[in-house]
C-alpha cells in the first residue's frame, strides 16, 4: 500500500505533467500556425454564410418583419402557427417530397445501368463516354434550365419538333405549362443534369468488388443474373444507399432549375419550399415577410432533418449487413 501510494503522482507532478502538456500544446499550435490562418478563411465564410444565417432565421421567425429597420414586433409562434395552416406551404412541401421521389426513381436505376455498361472492360472509349455523361454535373444550373426551357418549349422546341414529324403528337405540347407535365419534366431535367455524378459513385463501387469474387462464381456455375442480384447488389448496397442520402438532400433543397425553368408555375404547381421560402422572403407574394419564411425554412428543415437521420441510420445498418455478408 506504502509503495503503491508513493507511485501516485502528488500535487506537484500532476501540476507540472499539466504544463507540459499545455506548452506542448502550444508548441504544436504555433508549430502549425500557416495550417491556421490557410483554414482561417473557410471558417470565417462557413461561419458568416452558414452559421449565421442559421441562427438569424431562428431568431427572426419569432418577429414579424419585413426586413427593413430592426425586427421589433414579437409574435411568439404564431408564424409557426401560420405556416402549419398556411395552404400554399404543405401544396409546395407536398412537391418538393413528389419531386425527391420522382428524382430518386428515375435516377438510381438509370444511373446503375449505364454504371454496368461503362464497367465493361471490353467497353471502348469508355473514359470517353464517362466524360459526355459528366458535363452536365459541372454545367450551371441555371443555364441548363434556360437551354432546357427553349428544349421543351411549344414553339419550335427541339422535343416537340421531333415528337410531331415521328407521329407521336398532333401538334406540340406545353410540357412547362400543363399540370400533368410541368413537374415531371422538371425531374427528368434534374435527373439528366445529376446523371454523372451519381453514375461516377456506382462505378466506385463496382470497381471496388474484386474480381475474383466474380471468377468463383463463375466457376460455380452462376449465371449473370444471379451473379448480379446474389454479388454485385449485396455488395454495392451501402454505396446505393449513400446516393439515396446525397439525392434526397439535393433534391429538396431544389431551387435554381424550379426558379429559370417555371418560378413555381403554371398556378403553383411546381412550387417547392425553396421557391415558397424565397416568394415571401423577397415580396414576390407582396410586403416581404422574412419572419413567416424563416419559420417555413425551419419547419421544413426539421422534416429534412428527420428524414436524412432516418437515411443515416438505414446507411449505417445497410454497411453492417454488407461487411457481414462480405466477410461470410
Amino acid at each position: 500500500m506504502l509503495q503503491r501510494a508513493l507511485r501516485r503522482p502528488g500535487p506537484a507532478r500532476s501540476l507540472s505533467v499539466l504544463g507540459e502538456r499545455h506548452k506542448s500544446l502550444g508548441r504544436r499550435i504555433r508549430e502549425h500556425a500557416w495550417c491556421y490562418v490557410f483554414i482561417a478563411p473557410a471558417v470565417v465564410l462557413y461561419l458568416m454564410f452558414t452559421v449565421w444565417p442559421v441562427l438569424a432565421s431562428w431568431y427572426f421567425a419569432f418577429f414579424d418583419w419585413s426586413g427593413l429597420g430592426a425586427p421589433t414586433r414579437f409574435v411568439g409562434l404564431a408564424n409557426f402557427q401560420e405556416v402549419v395552416t398556411n395552404s400554399y406551404f404543405w401544396n409546395a412541401f407536398k412537391h418538393s417530397f413528389q419531386f425527391m421521389a420522382g428524382l430518386v426513381v428515375l435516377q438510381l436505376p438509370t444511373t446503375l445501368i449505364m454504371a454496368i455498361i461503362l464497367n465493361n472492360s471490353r467497353l471502348k472509349a469508355a473514359s470517353v463516354y464517362r466524360v459526355i455523361f459528366f458535363l452536365p454535373v459541372v454545367t450551371t444550373t441555371a443555364i441548363v434550365g434556360i437551354v432546357m426551357t427553349y428544349i421543351f418549349s411549344p414553339f419550335n422546341g427541339v422535343v416537340n419538333t421531333i415528337l410531331v414529324r415521328s407521329g407521336l403528337l398532333d401538334k406540340p405540347v406545353h410540357f412547362l405549362g400543363q399540370a400533368s407535365t410541368a413537374l415531371l419534366t422538371i425531374i427528368v431535367v434534374s435527373a439528366w443534369k445529376g446523371f454523372g455524378t451519381n453514375m461516377m459513385y456506382w462505378l466506385a463501387g463496382l470497381q471496388a468488388i474484386p474480381n475474383e469474387v466474380y471468377e468463383a462464381a463463375k466457376v460455380d456455375g452462376a449465371s449473370t443474373v444471379q451473379t448480379f442480384f446474389r454479388i454485385t447488389v449485396p455488395l454495392i448496397r451501402p454505396v446505393g444507399l449513400v446516393i439515396i442520402l446525397f439525392t434526397v438532400v439535393g433534391a429538396l433543397r431544389v431551387f435554381d432549375l424550379v426558379k429559370v425553368m417555371t418560378d413555381g408555375g403554371p398556378f403553383f404547381l411546381t412550387e417547392t419550399i425553396s421557391i415558397f421560402i424565397y416568394r415571401y422572403a423577397f415580396g414576390s407574394a407582396g410586403m416581404p415577410r422574412i419572419g413567416f419564411a424563416s419559420a417555413a425554412g425551419i419547419f421544413f428543415g426539421l422534416a429534412a432533418m428527420i428524414l436524412s437521420t432516418i437515411q443515416g441510420l438505414a446507411i449505417r445498418k445497410g454497411g453492417s449487413i454488407g461487411a457481414r455478408g462480405g466477410t461470410q
